[in-house]
């Protein structure tokens, strides 16, 4: 299978396994959209025996891909959350390649023949998120946690804030050289795009406010305000989900309220 060294940010193409580093490689799912980039990274881990973390949606021809890349070296397949778009190919790969599925637990560990992955609850962006630290190069195999693309809505209707900034303490902790995210690209600076994450929540804080002044009244609204481009109706939802999170911690901050014409500023 062809195989290109990752010497820039661009391109991401599909079917294309890109190396990141000795022992990193990541192929792209064919599912992008306005919540994936360019769509779901799949991370193949080690050389002589391998773990595929987020092997996206089920698609055969990604697959074909990933197997193309890993073939009988594949010996785990796990993923950063349940959430089809990371896992919905786990079964149809363990199927085609007998590896083993390994359910990610807080504080285990994925021994291979090059390299130790210690696993970590990362919550905050969905419940039971977790997070891959290859030890060896300090590499966060990072899910929905954070997204070098700042387009990609982090916070859906699942995601919990304060959990969310525990995560980030905890990076802050971890001696990262960079970020591998579900969307987009490599992060190699993860203090910076912490910090950048943070004041992005922040900054569509202050874009509720500004909607919800120009006279939006539901998220739905604040979302056509806000998001013009997005026009899909499951699109809308899935923002107008993450909206309501921001209306409820803005809410917590009294900075607005909720009457039974709708969201308000204080």
């Amino acid at each position: 299978m062809e195989e290109e060294l990752d010497t820039g940010p661009e391109p991401i193409v599909p079917g294309v396994a890109r190396a990141l580093s000795p022992l990193v490689r990541r192929i792209l799912a064919l599912n992008p959209g306005p919540l994936t980039s360019f769509g779901t990274n799949t991370y193949l881990i080690g050389i002589d025996e391998i773990v595929v973390i987020d092997p996206g949606p089920e698609n055969s021809t990604h697959l074909d891909s990933v197997i193309g890349c890993g073939g009988d070296r594949i010996r785990w397949v796990t993923s950063t959350c349940d959430d089809a778009i990371h896992a919905g190919a786990i079964n149809e790969l363990v199927e085609r390649t007998g590896a083993e599925r390994l359910d990610p637990i807080d504080g285990n560990t994925i021994l291979g023949t090059e390299f130790r992955i210690t696993i970590h609850n990362m919550e905050g962006p969905v419940p039971n998120h977790k997070s891959f630290l290859l030890e060896e190069e300090r590499t966060l195999i990072s899910g929905k946690l954070i997204s070098e693309d700042t387009s990609i809505p982090l916070i859906t209707g699942k995601s919990d804030l304060l959990k969310y900034q525990a995560s980030f303490q905890k990076t802050m902790k971890m001696r990262l050289k960079r970020f591998a995210p579900a969307f987009g690209h490599v992060i190699e600076n993860p203090k910076e795009a912490i910090a950048s994450t943070l004041a992005n929540f922040n900054k569509v804080d202050l874009e509720i406010l500004d909607a919800l002044n120009k006279g939006a009244k539901t998220p739905e609204e604040i979302v056509s305000e806000n998001y013009p481009k997005i026009t899909d109706p499951e699109g809308v939802v899935e923002i107008a989900k993450s909206v309501e999170v921001h209306l409820a911690k803005l809410a917590d901050e009294k900075s607005v309220k909720h009457l039974k014409a709708g969201w308000k500023v204080r």
